[in-house]
């Protein structure tokens, strides 16, 4: 299987986190497939591998449902990133992020850096409503060949149907404000002990996205990866100080030693 020996480790890994249908799975599709589509609920959790210049980003996809939620803390193990993900319209999204996600991310690396993003941006403002990425315009022409393609199926508990705000255009009433977020980022300092003044600062590390047009999308993915860098780097410097050790030619080497000795 030469295919599977030429695979690289992810350098890093990001982990979404959020109460369901809050839009995780369609976040990632947005920045990964540059579309936005119909998706199902993500049962147990999905993997994707970004490739991000000449580093592996692993991205993973975990479910909100209850059912689910003991497994979060085992994909958040050695995390480098969090996104914690809630819903503009629904404030209990946001308070379900403080009282279930919060405390699954002991398991992240000390140096975890943390993200908190308002999704469906676009049925509160109208910025982010009419706002569509560079590839709007692509996905129309190639829309037969969508059609055509296979859906990837992450599960087979179907999400509720689109929204009438979401087809009508009207704007719903926001329930969640920056503000908020910014007050559930700063006591998720506190929570883990971190230095409000030496962390990076609440306004840049909130965001507000709309999965449904792009709005925000490569900025939230983009400003991550920045920031998660130096603990890439890290982590292969740490690797070239120490090598593995290659079984083989260690055995191939052994047996030569033995057959010299002899007579």
């Amino acid at each position: 299987m030469p295919e599977v020996s030429k695979m690289r480790k992810p350098d890093v890994k990001v982990v979404l986190l959020g109460d369901m249908n809050v839009g995780k799975t369609s976040l990632l599709h947005r920045y990964t497939e540059r579309k936005f589509k119909d998706t199902v609920s993500t049962v147990g959790g999905a993997f994707y591998l970004k490739q991000w210049g000449p580093y592996n980003i692993s991205i993973w996809d975990t479910a909100g449902r209850e059912q689910f939620h003991g497994l979060g803390s085992m994909y958040c193990r050695g995390a480098s990133a969090v996104i914690l993900i809630y819903d503009v319209t629904n404030r209990q999204t946001l308070a379900e992020l403080e009282e279930r996600f919060l405390s699954l991310t002991d398991t992240a690396n000390p140096d975890c850096i943390y993200a908190v993003v308002g999704n469906k941006a676009d049925l509160t403002d109208a910025q982010a409503h009419i706002f569509q990425t560079s590839d709007a315009a692509g996905e129309q022409r190639t829309e037969g060949e969508d059609e055509r393609a296979e859906p990837q199926v992450l599960s087979a508990c179907p999400t509720p149907p689109a929204s009438p705000a979401s087809l009508s255009g009207v704007m719903l009433r926001k329930q969640v404000v920056r503000e908020d977020a910014v007050a559930l980022y700063e006591r998720l300092l506190r929570y883990k002990g971190l230095d409000e003044k030496s962390s990076l600062p609440a306004e840049t590390m909130c965001f507000e996205t709309s999965a449904k047009t792009g709005y925000n999308v490569d900025a939230l993915f983009e400003a991550l990866f920045d920031l998660v860098l130096p603990s890439i780097l890290r982590k292969r410097n740490e690797n070239q100080a120490s090598p593995t050790v290659d079984l083989e030619e260690y055995r191939g080497a052994g047996s030569k030693r033995a057959r010299s000795s002899c007579c």
